[in-house]
This record gives structure tokens, sequence and C-alpha cells, in this order.
């Protein structure tokens, strides 16, 4: 049959043409073998599915915001552990350990006994000192009988001196009485001469009469030097006797503040140099140290309320409060600081230490330093 009675055009009641043979289809779309493709949806409607992803960015960043602030208003992380600052308990001085008056992990108040060294080297060095004390003040004495007794030979010789001068006066008179009677030929020139003598041994006697006062004046002066020696061997005695009083008390090693002794390596019998260590303390003033992210910190303030969870104790859970932000990252503060402008750099997001303060930790159980906990800070 030929071509165009294989293909015959009908005409339906609305007077569409319909090629029956063809297939072609109610909406005058062609068959799939008329060679021609039919658009997609999207480049159909191009502004519709573009204004649907706006919208859809949209409500995803508004979801976000309304779950940060409302469903999600807070900071956690677990990296964060109990913190304290532990430190050795050592004897200020060197002996043997006579006493261990603590246990291992064993809670401790202040001013309790930890261990006493012995005593009795330190007792020797305090009786020295004190004989020192002793010594250097029967100098004092004896150098105050000494200058008192030359201020007295300082009057006799001064005594001297006026009777020399009361002497030497007379002599003068009797020497010009004797030369007057010598120049009128009534007088000898014996006895001229004899009274001129005896004036100059009366000189000569109260010079020394003079010498006598200065030399005894300046014995005092050496005595007070010498006096003045000896106080400072007193003052030098009484701080080697405050030394070793101090020495005495530092053979008796107490806590300084309420907390718990831990690897405990002093025992008796052992000699234990100045420094060294004899255990290790860990006050009772604990806290929680919690490294957060960099980008977690951007609404953190200190008084902000916290939850915290502890690993070893899941079903206890204790409150606290944001202390203080350190001004720095973690890496910033270490021995051997990151130093970023050598060698690759690759950004990391930094660490940043929280202190959180505990309202009150839970009773009998075991809490210390390094422990992991959760923290949950509420930021807004």
């Amino acid at each position: 049959m030929p071509d165009d009675q294989q293909r015959r055009d009908v005409v339906d009641l609305t007077g569409r043409e319909v090629d029956s043979q063809a297939g072609r289809s109610e909406r005058g779309q062609p068959a799939a073998g008329d060679g021609r493709k039919t658009p997609g949806f999207i480049r159909r409607h191009p502004i519709a599915i573009l204004a649907g992803l706006v919208a859809v960015a949209l409500l995803a960043v508004a979801g976000y915001i309304y779950w940060q602030r409302n469903i999600h208003p807070y900071e956690s992380t677990d990296d964060a552990f109990i913190d304290t600052r532990q430190f050795p308990v050592a004897a200020k001085v060197g002996g043997y350990v006579t006493e261990v008056a603590v246990g291992d992990n064993r809670h401790v108040n202040a001013g309790d006994l930890l261990f006493r060294i012995d005593t009795r080297d330190y007792r020797t060095s305090l009786d020295q000192a004190q004989a020192q004390i002793d010594s250097a003040q029967a100098a004092i004495t004896g150098y105050d009988a000494q200058i008192d007794a030359q201020r007295a030979q300082i009057e006799q010789a001064k005594a001297e001196v006026s009777q020399a001068e009361a002497a030497v006066g007379f002599a003068k008179e009797d020497a010009a009485r004797y030369r007057d009677l010598q120049s009128r030929g009534a007088g000898t020139v014996q006895q001229a001469q004899q009274s001129t003598a005896t004036l100059q041994e009366q000189q000569g006697k109260l010079t020394s009469a003079n010498a006598a006062v200065i030399a005894a004046e300046r014995q005092v002066g050496a005595l007070q030097a010498q006096r003045t020696s000896a106080v400072a061997d007193l003052a030098r005695a009484k701080a080697q006797l405050a030394q070793a009083q101090l020495n005495l008390s530092y053979t008796t090693v107490t806590a300084a503040q309420p907390g718990r002794v831990v690897q405990l390596s002093g025992a008796v019998g052992q000699f234990a140099q100045a420094g060294q260590s004899l255990a290790i303390f860990v006050p009772d003033d604990i806290w929680v140290t919690a490294n957060f992210k960099e980008t977690q910190i951007t609404d953190m303030r200190p008084g902000q309320p916290v939850d915290i969870k502890i690993d070893a104790y899941p079903g206890r859970k204790v409150t606290g409060h944001v202390d203080s932000v350190q001004p720095g990252s973690g890496t910033a503060f270490s021995l051997l600081p990151a130093e970023n402008a050598t060698g690759n750099y690759v950004k990391v997001v930094q660490r940043i230490p929280v202190k959180i303060v505990v309202d009150q930790w839970p009773d009998g159980v075991s809490i210390g330093p390094g422990m992991s906990v959760v923290p949950r800070v509420t930021v807004r």
C-alpha cells in the first residue's frame, strides 16, 4: 500500500489532527519515534527552581541560628580535666627521717605533722649559738668594767695633774724668790740653782701627769672599740641562734594547707637531702581546666553557669561557673611554643584553656588532678 495510505490523519471531535498510526498523543507531543526530545523540568521552570533553592538556603540559615540561640545555647568539650597546683613536699634541712606521720593518699589539715628529721645535730648547733651569745655578753660586761676602771684612772691622773700644777706654781715662786735674793746678795747661788732645778722637776712631773691623762683617755677609746666588736659578736651570735632555732624547726615538716599526700617516698631511716622530695601534696583547692576550641569562646564570659559530668562517676553531676578565660592559646604558653614563621604553615583550630570553678564537689568520692570531665557552658 502507498505511504500516504499507511499514515492517515483523523480528526477528533475537537478538530485536532491526530496521527493514529504514528501514535501522536492527545496533547500534540511527538511520539518517541519522530526524532525530537522533550525539554526537562528545570529548563521549563528555571525561575521556580532558583526561588526554591534560595528559600531552602534561607530556611537552613534561620534554622541553624534558631538552633544555636534556643535549642543549643551552650558549648561543650571533652578536652577537660580536673586541675590543681600540686607540689612536692621536702624538708629544708638534711638529715635522717625519724618519723613518717602520714600514710599514702591520706587527707591532712593545715599544720598536721608529715615528717620529722633527726634533731640532734640541730640542737647541738642551737646550744653552740647560745654559748656564743653568753661569751659575747660576758666580753661586753668585762669591757664595761675595764672602761669604768679606766675612767677612774683618768680622774686619778687628772688629780695628779692638778697636784703637779700646784707644785710647779710653788716651784716657780720659790725659784723667783731665790733669784731675787741672789741678785741682792742675800742668797747663795746654790739655793738659786736648787730652786730652779726643783722647778724643772715639777714641770716634768706636770708633763708626765698630762701624758698619763691622755693615755688613760685613749685607753678608754680602745676599750670602747673592743666593746663595740663584742657587741657585734653578740649580734652575730644572736643571728646564729635564730638560724639554729629555724633549722631546728625545719626538722618538723607540716602541711601548709588542707589536702592529700600522694606518691609518698619518705621512709624512716632514710637520709633526706635538703630540698629532696618526700611526697607530693595535692591541695583541696581544685578546679576544672577545659580546653575549648577558639571558635567556641566567642560568647563565653566569666560567671556563666556550667554543668559538669565526671567520667569516673557518670551518675553524678556537679555545677560550677566560668572563672576566667586564658588570654591566649595553650601552645603559646607551652615550653616549646609553635613557631609559625618557619616551614610550611597549616592553619589549625587552637585550644584556649578556660578555668571553671565548681560550686560543690560530691562527697564520698575520690577526685583529683588529671581526671577527665565533660563541661557544658551555657553561653546564651
